[in-house]
């Protein structure tokens, strides 16, 4: 038998090694937090200065307007007291007349008496 072991030839077929392609693993990446404790920081600093300056800008807005009130309102009393005084220069103008002053003149018992009168170059 020994003998019968050497002659035979085996014949077989190669096989080809077709080299393995490594799966990718799943990484296990460590849990992390969709923003840090900086960007949190910055997201309410910056919040906080909005709503700081929008404040500022809608008191500043207020006080424009209450003193755009107070100008309207001094500007009516303005034309208010222009109309007065325009009522009153034109009284004033109808009772300076000669013929006015000269009948009030003559209420209180005041005569006319020529050699009294001085004449005052004019104006």
């Amino acid at each position: 038998m020994a003998l019968e072991q050497r002659n035979f030839q085996t014949s077989y077929v190669r096989e080809l090694e077709i080299p393995e392609v490594p799966q990718k693993q799943p990484q296990i990446r460590p849990s992390r937090k969709i923003f840090s404790k900086g960007e949190k920081f910055l997201f309410v600093l910056f919040a906080t200065i909005l709503v700081l300056f929008s404040t500022m800008i809608l008191h500043t807005q207020a006080q424009i307007n209450e003193t755009n009130r107070e100008v309207q309102l001094i500007g009516k009393d303005i034309s208010e007291i222009e109309k007065k005084n325009m009522e009153l220069s034109i009284q004033v103008k109808e009772k300076s007349t000669y013929e006015v002053v000269w009948e009030r003149a003559k209420e209180l018992g005041l005569n006319l008496n020529e050699n009294n009168v001085k004449v005052v170059p004019g104006r």
